[in-house]
């Protein structure tokens, strides 16, 4: 096998320690160096000045947590990094020990068998970080509404039931008043702002027994969302702050029906502008796991399940879908109602999601907004199909028909 890299080095990163093999192939058969070294700064720099002393030029790690990011640092701008998945570069069963894993990388890096994973610039890493810290926040922050709701419950306060929002306007006064200590129905029905309940109903709803453990409690939740509110409000301004190089590109894609702002500023953290990083709009759709995976054995296909991974991209382009569908008239809709007719709404909205990520990928590479083909589209595109079928259909029901066309 020819070798693509004669001077070239694996790394296996782990939290206190980097094992570095150094591999050399100029003219006679190939020797390997392999040396450990801290994580600490100045440890990576003696990495940094060892590789250098043996004319590196390409280094490979594995993608191991958060480990490989401190090295990956100090090493960019020195050395032509490749970042690997764990999955892609298992050795041999039975061999599997530090000083191996390092070896192992280094002769796969010098034969070309390692396909680079993709590490977005810094900017990107950055807006990266605020969009998926902002949605763990929100995360959090509905987490802490369940856990009130459920207190109002033990309490037998029925506030969930008359009001959509149990931390809106109305809610919080009325929580605000239980903690406070008041507990007359009247009292707290004062509270309240214009809703659909009838008032004999929440003078029902906020009869209860409110505790002082109740009440502690509920203060406890609320000064947490009252935290967490703030979090995200800072947050957000520093997205607004990093976004500045990447406001063009979020702008296009909010011309998408479903990608709202955040969506827009999530998809931009997660794959970036730069789209000659994707070759094709089926790369980006495989990297982000929207595509069926390939099980195939004895010409059968065993399974079509997606992969795992890519939870925060994912999890947005199928929200964002679910909303895209609702746009009456829109190419997006009728492609959701044509497939869910087959395959289900699951596996509809999966393929929604995908066009909207395809759609994506050439609105970011060409710079164009989002154009609609309309729900006529997949009439337009088979005519002669839909006319048949069309026409099948009348017969079945008793008609004769005669199609001449126009």
């Amino acid at each position: 096998m020819d070798v693509i890299y004669p001077r070239c080095a694996g790394l296996d990163v782990h939290k206190q320690t980097v094992v570095a093999c150094v591999r050399i192939a100029d003219d006679g058969p190939p020797t390997q160096e392999v040396r450990t070294f801290e994580t600490t700064t100045s440890g990576l720099l003696r990495l940094a000045d060892w590789l250098e002393s043996f004319g590196v030029q390409h280094v490979a790690m594995e993608a191991t947590g958060v480990y490989w990011k401190p090295v990956w640092h100090v090493l960019e701008g020195h050395f032509e990094l490749i970042l690997a998945n764990a999955a892609h570069v298992k050795n041999v069963p039975g061999r599997k020990t530090d000083v191996n894993d390092a070896m192992w990388l280094a002769d796969l890096l010098a034969h070309g068998l390692i396909r680079a994973s993709f590490v977005p610039p810094v900017a990107v890493q950055e807006l990266r970080t605020l969009t998926r810290t902002r949605k763990q926040f929100v995360r959090e922050r509905a987490s802490h509404v369940q856990r009130i709701d459920k207190l109002l419950e033990d309490a037998n306060i029925k506030l969930g039931t008359v009001l959509s929002d149990i931390t809106g306007r109305s809610g919080r006064a009325v929580l605000q008043a239980l903690i406070d200590g008041h507990t007359d129905p009247k009292r707290l029905l004062s509270c309240i702002g214009r809703v659909k309940a009838s008032r004999t109903e929440l003078l029902e709803a906020l009869r209860g027994r409110v505790s002082a453990h109740h009440r502690f409690m509920l203060k406890l939740h609320l000064s947490h969302i009252d935290a967490l509110d703030r979090a995200i409000a800072d947050i957000e301004k520093e997205v607004g702050l990093g976004l500045q190089p990447f406001r063009q590109a979020a702008k296009l894609l909010s011309t998408m029906p479903g990608i709202s702002d955040v969506s827009a500023h999530v998809i931009v953290a997660e794959i970036g502008i730069d789209m000659s990083r994707f070759a094709t709009p089926g790369h980006l759709l495989s990297w982000a796991c929207l595509c069926p995976r390939n099980d195939e054995s004895a010409g059968k296909r065993r399974s079509t399940r997606l992969r795992r991974g890519g939870k925060w991209l994912k999890t947005t382009l199928v929200q964002a879908a679910w909303s895209a569908v609702k746009v009456k008239g829109s190419y997006l809709q009728a492609q959701f109602h044509r497939l869910r007719a087959r395959r289900g709404a699951k596996k509809a909205i999966i393929a929604v999601a995908a066009s909207m990520l395809t759609a994506a990928w050439h609105m970011l590479r060409d710079g164009t907004e989002w154009h609609d083909l309309g729900a006529a589209h997949f009439d337009r595109a088979d005519a002669a199909k839909t006319a048949s079928r069309l026409i099948r259909r009348l017969q079945q029901i008793g008609y004769q028909v005669t199609a001449v066309p126009a």
